[in-house]
């Protein structure tokens, strides 16, 4: 029982208490980039998912087994960026081939999951905050999920953000950030659930 209420506890402050957009402000160009469209928008979270989730399996193995016997943790970020680069290759060939249009509409964004600084926050916070594996692997699910979470509420509010009277100072990019300020300001709400 312990064991569950753990796991749970992990995905959700990794989901809603430290959103990997709205509290830690990491991923912000597919944010702002990719939300103008659902579709497009749940396209590249889950490729992105896809990519957090196998990067923590392939890199905390990678870093307890091989870097820190070896003492070469200070190599940590160069050896997560090429691994993230390598799966990012897998997940681009995979949808070029079993999803062309998608792939055709994610463009240019596709290729900048390599450089996704969420990906990368989430393969180092689970080795800051010294996870188990399996912990790992809960916290890289929660993480995706709740860019997921963040990048659908966005292409939701742009949608109704197209058809309001928003003044002329405030159109385009800034109506963005306020918007995603307010929703990171709701997301603080989460705070209160665990400790």
């Amino acid at each position: 029982m312990d064991i569950l209420l753990d796991t749970l506890s992990i995905f959700l402050k990794s989901a809603l208490i430290d959103n990997v957009v709205f509290i830690q402000y990491l991923a912000i160009c597919p944010f702002i980039g990719m939300t103008n469209d659902t579709q497009k928008a749940t396209g590249m979270s889950l490729a992105t998912t896809f990519v957090i989730i196998l990067a923590t399996a392939v890199t905390w193995p990678i870093y307890n087994f091989v870097m820190i016997p070896l003492k070469l943790e200070f190599l940590q970020t160069l050896f997560f960026i090429l691994i993230i680069a390598s799966l990012v290759q897998l997940v681009e060939f995979f949808l070029k081939k079993k999803s062309p249009g998608l792939y055709n509409a994610m463009g240019v964004y596709l290729a900048l999951i390599t450089t996704n600084c969420a990906v990368l926050g989430i393969t180092i916070n689970c080795i800051k905050l010294d996870y188990s594996y399996g912990q790992s692997l809960v916290y890289a699910l929660g993480s995706a999920v709740g860019f997921l979470i963040s990048m659908v509420i966005m292409s939701g509010v742009r949608s109704r953000i197209k058809i309001a009277k928003i003044p002329q100072s405030f159109k385009g990019t800034p109506i963005l950030f306020v918007t995603a300020s307010l929703l990171s300001l709701a997301f603080l709400g989460f705070k209160g659930l665990i400790k």
